[in-house]
């Protein structure tokens, strides 16, 4: 058994977002001592380093605690549901990218428009741009 900095040296997770998971149901310690420390057990140990892999490769906690769900009954569930997850995340995904495809080209448009130098800001193009959009919603 590990106490909760030994956990977290394991994991990878800092002490706080152990205790974080612990407060929010997602990673419970399997024990606690008669003083009430948290003690991990090595199947504690793989379920955060589930988390961290989960959380590295873009799934929120909502998504993480549906994957561990489905991780905890395997035998009840199908790799259908599990993939219906991971499309749902990737579906997001891809939606994020096009939005951030959209705000590099106004960015990159407003930044040729300027030429820079060191001149006032007072002529500056970005800042008109910036201006006018702001101006036009009010």
């Amino acid at each position: 058994m590990f106490k909760i900095k030994q956990a977290a040296l394991l994991s990878g997770f800092s002490v706080d977002t152990l205790r974080f998971y612990d407060k929010n149901g997602l990673a419970e310690p399997s024990k606690r001592s008669q003083s009430g420390y948290r003690l991990y057990s090595d199947e504690d140990i793989m379920r955060l380093r589930f988390i961290k892999h989960a959380k590295q490769v873009g799934f929120s906690l909502d998504s993480v605690k549906e994957l561990l769900d489905l991780r905890s009954h395997k035998d009840e569930k199908s790799c259908e549901d599990v993939k219906e997850v991971t499309r749902h995340k990737l579906e997001e995904v891809d939606q994020r990218i096009q939005e951030l495809t959209r705000m590099r080209s106004a960015l990159l448009k407003l930044y040729k428009q300027c030429d820079g130098g060191d001149a006032s800001a007072e002529q500056c193009t970005i800042l008109k741009a910036l201006d006018d959009v702001v101006g036009a919603s009010v």
